[in-house]
């Protein structure tokens, strides 16, 4: 008996078309604030930066101001794509010698570096680094917002004032990483009963609790009135500096002050299904088009009447590709995540009635990231300083000043039936894995997106396995067997064994969005009155 679990449940999820816009996030509540935007008479955009500040609030330990991460836009009365990066950065002042190698192994958290002395690279304030979200999104909404910043926020605050609901699967998140957030007074005060406890309602379903945000709640109403420049040289950025300082980081105003997110030439990746727009630089991007390129499938699959079903030998060319694309990332760019740590990221995708899309990532990077809370600001800090190599002389060696090399993999994609489609996941390593398959489901067999995210997946990301659903059948299971060893992974909802994606589809002037079948926060979510 390898688990504990029932093999004869199923889960689904319905995916429902519609005119007008759609939000598919990680968290339904972010969804519907985005969705409402939509409703509004807001631009795909919009509706991102509102997700966006939501998800912070009703998935705290997943992304939130603190965040970095990218963004790929598709402009449909433009007809191009467009991609904006605010990744982290290493703070100016970030001194290398404060993080000496132990010689005892490596950390057990998301990557496999050399141990650092006090697990100083993973938890702390010395693990935060610059964010970068915020300036994301008010890149990407001045060039294309319609609606006011303020309303865009506003909600986010909010939610924060009611709190976050504690339910069963927030008090799973929570206590996996008790331990480590009681060691810090103001993440304990905030989501731990009595500093050490996970926040739980009754087993049989009696009154839920909330966390207390309303100090996130007064940073984000600041952050409404006064824009992006409250958190990137004024006082709210000020005050998470100081907060970071006191507790022995580096980062300073600053380094806020200096931040600046970009614009950037998105990859234009063409293949036999289409074209897919990725983000270029320190992402999964490059990664992602290596195994795209590398993917070599037989050309009857197209033309036969069975086109929607992926074939034994399909599986093992997706196996390969990604197989050689990790090879030379391991190799090239210095990237040593461990494969088997759930990451802290979140993916959502955005369809507007006009056809405007935004495909978005943001991370804290580990899950809860430093697990430290600004006590002035009430913002749960990242811990992007993990993102580096601890030992000196590597190209992502630690050292101030550096972008963060990071897997996110946020992409848009149009195939030969005039669809178009937005991707993304959370999950580290895993992300590459997912985004490919889905897209691959999408614009080579032609599925539509129930089909595509109810289809089982492999994950290949750097570890000399393959990680397969068994619902793939015996058949696919000793095919992929001939290519690399495969170990059994069931679909469940905690630890997730495959990354958790979030998408949306145009066809014909419909849109549609789905997320991951196993999360049960996640949910597309249709602009409201639409038909």
């Amino acid at each position: 008996m390898n688990d504990n679990f029932s093999s004869t449940q199923m889960v689904r999820k319905a995916v429902v078309p519609t005119a007008g816009g759609i939000v598919a996030a990680q968290h339904r509540v972010a969804a519907e604030a985005g969705a409402a935007v939509l409703a509004a008479g807001g631009d795909a955009v919009d509706a991102a930066v509102a997700t966006s500040f939501a998800l912070g609030v009703v998935e705290p330990w997943m992304s939130g101001v603190a965040a970095g991460g990218c963004m790929v836009v598709w402009r449909a009365d433009e007809k191009r794509a467009r991609a904006v990066n605010f990744g982290m950065r290493s703070p100016l002042n970030l001194d290398p010698a404060h993080f000496p190698l132990t010689g005892a192994g490596v950390n057990t958290d998301l990557f496999g570096w050399p141990s650092v002395l006090g697990d100083r690279n993973v938890q702390g304030a010395s693990s935060v680094a610059v964010p970068g979200v915020i300036a994301g999104m008010a890149l990407a909404h001045g060039e294309y917002g319609r609606l006011a910043w303020r309303e865009l926020v506003e909600p986010a605050a909010r939610l924060a004032g009611d709190g976050l609901l504690c339910d069963w699967y927030s008090g799973l998140v929570t206590a996996s990483n008790a331990k480590a957030l009681a060691a810090d007074p103001d993440a304990a005060t905030m989501f731990l009963d009595e500093g050490r406890w996970p926040i739980l309602g009754a087993w049989t379903g009696g009154p839920l609790r909330r966390l207390n945000q309303n100090r996130l709640a007064d940073t984000l109403t600041q952050i409404a009135l006064d824009g992006a420049n409250a958190f990137y040289g004024g006082d709210v950025g000020w005050a998470l500096a100081a907060d970071v300082l006191a507790k022995g980081g580096f980062l300073s105003d600053r380094d806020l002050a200096g931040y600046r997110a970009e614009w950037v030439e998105p990859l234009r990746l063409v293949h036999p299904g289409g074209v897919i727009w990725a983000v270029p630089g320190l992402t999964g991007g490059p990664t992602f088009a290596r195994a795209l390129s590398a993917l070599d499938f037989d050309a009857d699959h197209a033309t036969s009447p069975e086109a929607r079903h992926v074939r034994p030998r399909h599986y093992q060319a997706i196996a390969a590709a990604l197989n050689e694309a990790f090879t030379a990332r391991l190799a090239e760019m210095g990237d040593h995540e461990s494969a088997k740590a759930p990451g802290s990221t979140t993916h959502f995708s955005v369809v507007d009635r006009h056809g405007n899309i935004c495909s978005v990532t943001q991370t804290l990077l580990s899950i809860f990231g430093a697990r430290v809370v600004s006590p002035a600001t009430g913002v749960l800090l990242n811990n992007g300083i993990m993102w580096f190599d601890p030992v000196p002389g590597k190209p992502n060696s630690l050292g101030p000043g550096k972008r963060c090399l990071a897997n996110y993999c946020p992409v848009i994609g149009a195939d030969g039936r005039q669809r178009m489609f937005a991707l993304g996941a959370s999950g580290g390593r895993k992300i590459l894995g997912a985004v490919l398959q889905l897209a691959t489901f999408l614009s080579r067999f032609g599925m539509n997106l129930d089909e595509a995210f109810h289809q089982p997946r492999i994950d290949v990301s750097g570890l000399p396995v393959i990680a397969a659903d068994p619902l793939l059948g015996e058949e696919t299971l000793t095919a992929l067997a001939d290519v690399m060893p495969v170990v059994p992974a069931p679909r469940q909802v905690y630890p997730y064994a495959f990354a958790c994606p979030a998408g949306v589809l145009r066809e014909a002037g419909l849109n549609s969005g789905c997320t991951e079948i196993m999360s049960p926060y996640g949910d597309a979510v249709a602009e409201p009155g639409a038909h």
